[in-house]
């Protein structure tokens, strides 16, 4: 049986948050749509993510800062041909698409490229919560190993 989603109670004042209801937690980790970046190759998926996250963003100004960071040039029209699945003699280098990332701010491209390995992309600041995390559940295995010997020395008469 499906669990019973709880029903908001009406409230007085609306502007007022419920903390059970109204609050998302932030999500760590930025990533694409999986529906808009699936492709058929890698290649495929890396030109649709380009596309992706150039939309909206003037790729003039994309390339020039690119090609300032790079030190080298990069024009509008080699952004297209990146962002182009027709374009299979296109694909971007490593060394550009880090250009990319940098002009765009752009961290799902990054995500992108580590989602593929089981691996995920967060911002530092995070890592402090997640050692504590490692620890908590590294000292939680080891009061289960002292609770199972506990059980087994009082079931041998060595401990009451």
């Amino acid at each position: 049986m499906a669990p019973r989603r709880r029903q908001r109670p009406a409230r007085q004042d609306m502007d007022q948050l419920d903390l059970l209801l109204d609050f998302q937690p932030s999500n760590p980790v930025v990533a694409f749509d999986d529906r808009m970046v699936r492709g058929a190759s890698i290649a495929v998926t890396i030109s649709k993510a380009i596309s992706q996250s150039l939309q909206g963003r003037d790729r003039e100004t994309v390339a020039r800062d690119m090609s300032r960071y790079l030190d080298e040039q990069v024009s509008k029209h080699m952004l297209d041909a990146y962002a182009s699945q027709a374009k299979h003699e296109h694909i971007i280098s490593v060394v550009r698409f880090i250009g990319l990332i940098h002009a765009t701010g752009d961290r799902r491209l990054l995500e992108l490229l580590a989602e593929g390995f089981g691996w995920a992309v967060i911002e530092r600041r995070y890592l402090p919560a997640i050692a504590m995390a490692e620890r908590i559940e590294a000292r939680a295995e080891l009061d289960r190993e002292i609770d199972a010997d506990r059980r087994q020395l009082k079931k041998s008469g060595l401990l009451r």
